[in-house]
């Protein structure tokens, strides 16, 4: 704890209620890493988020699959604590980006390339690099002067957005060699950002596609309490960590216990949505990154639509709230069919039926979206489904049942990340101090 406050003292000897966000990690997300801040409980972080995967994925001495903000400290959150993020605003500011499903061609990493990329011919890990040109083969090893390819495409796109970032359209070759020959000014690369812009691919193998802007964030979450590559913590990717061949191996034991789920690839985590986070180190140490311009459900390809972005977070620290996982308030909109708060009709009917029928009345509820992560969807519902009862001291049988009848289980990203979401009793929620967040969300 000590250690920790001293790092925040170097940075500001106060609180702030707006910490401004510039700058980002290498991919590790590392407790013992100075934070930024501390912002103050009910302050704001205001971050310029670099785009997640593919950037990062082509730029080997970036140790994490992503490109994330540096934490910030939160005043007065500590271990067992839960944090409360009110997502306040999420705008794109890149003018295009590329994406695609990939494949990791031998020879270039050590046991995962998102973590340990090498380059084959000087045997460099991490090796610094360079683009040259633009192209599959234009990032440069400083070294020895060849070709790194950790992440190729099998079938990739670059996307052009409109001036309203409402819509975007699929290039064709001619227009994404344009693109990727001024590839940091059309990704809207932050000042700090080291990644090399995706858009130097010059992908093109879909062209004329229309797709609607629905943007979010795929990274949201505090620091795990353990050094863990910032796209592994997850229950889906972090198993990838167990027994690896490179420095950032753990145990399935540390995995469990350290990892705070914070990259999710959830849609519903965008504008408007809470999202309670656990607080497993001092100061909390929130983070953001992999801002999405949208994503259908499970992120099948693997990846999308990773831009550039402003996000604003308002934090809230609820004391004494132990979780396990992130719980999710999204917007009505965003809920399933289900789960979705009754109509004042609805409520009407419902009690003529309790009054015909000799209940005592009905039950006072609200939607709650609990995150479930795993090495496989099976695994992941499974840990949701138990989240969710240890979080409202419920039998899993009974969530099961909730789910099936006021709710769903949503896929947030193949393999292993779902939402349990599903109409709570109200009494439970109080008991578990997330009552006034429902109430909040859902006008109840």
């Amino acid at each position: 704890m000590a250690t920790a406050q001293k790092r925040v003292e170097l940075v500001e000897d106060q609180a702030q209620h707006n910490v401004i966000v510039q700058t980002f990690t290498n991919g590790i997300l590392d407790p013992g890493q100075p934070m930024l801040g501390p912002v103050e409980d009910g302050g704001t972080i205001i971050a310029n988020t670099a785009p997640g995967c593919w950037g990062p994925m082509i730029t080997p001495k970036l140790r994490g699959g992503h490109e994330v903000t540096q934490p910030v400290y939160v005043e007065g959150a500590e271990p067992g604590d839960a944090l409360a993020l009110r997502i306040r605003d999420v705008t794109v500011t890149s003018i295009a980006t590329s994406s695609g499903h990939d494949t990791s061609p031998d020879g270039y990493f050590l046991g995962d390339p998102y973590v340990a990329a090498r380059c084959p011919t000087c045997d460099e890990l991490w090796p610094e690099t360079h683009v040259e040109g633009i192209g599959p083969q234009s990032v440069i090893c400083n070294g020895c002067g060849n070709p790194v390819t950790p992440f190729q495409f099998v079938h990739g796109y670059t996307v052009v957005f409109d001036d309203t970032h409402s819509v975007g359209v699929t290039m064709a070759k001619a227009a994404a060699e344009e693109i990727a020959a001024n590839a940091a000014h059309y990704a809207a690369l932050p000042d700090n950002s080291v990644q090399h812009p995706i858009l130097t691919f010059a992908a093109s193998d879909m062209a004329g596609v229309m797709v609607r802007m629905r943007p979010f964030m795929g990274q949201l979450g505090t620091t795990p309490s353990m050094p863990m590559p910032d796209s592994h913590n997850a229950g889906d990717f972090g198993p990838f960590l167990v027994g690896a061949p490179h420095p950032y191996a753990i145990t399935t034991e540390d995995l469990a216990k350290h990892r705070t789920d914070g990259h999710m690839d959830i849609d519903a985590v965008r504008q408007g949505a809470i999202l309670i986070v656990p607080v497993k180190v001092p100061g909390a140490g929130v983070y953001m990154g992999d801002m999405h311009a949208l994503q259908g459900d499970g992120e099948i390809a693997g990846h999308t639509m990773d831009v550039a972005g402003s996000v604003t977070i308002q934090v809230e620290i609820v004391k004494n709230r132990t979780l396990d996982g992130p719980v999710l308030f999204p917007l009505v909109e965003d809920l399933p069919p289900l789960a979705r708060p009754f109509t004042d009709a609805e409520k009407l009917k419902a009690e003529h039926l309790t009054q015909h029928w000799g209940l005592d009345g009905l039950e006072d509820s609200a939607p709650i979206s609990v995150i479930g992560t795993g090495p496989d969807l099976n695994a992941a519902t499974d840990n949701g489904l138990q989240r969710a009862s240890d979080l409202l001291d419920m039998s899993v049988a009974e969530i099961r049942n909730r789910a099936t009848i006021t709710g769903a289980i949503e896929i947030g990203r193949n393999p292993g990340v779902v939402q349990v979401t599903f109409l709570a009793p109200m009494s439970k929620l109080e008991q578990a101090d997330l009552a006034k967040f429902a109430r909040e969300q859902y006008g109840l």
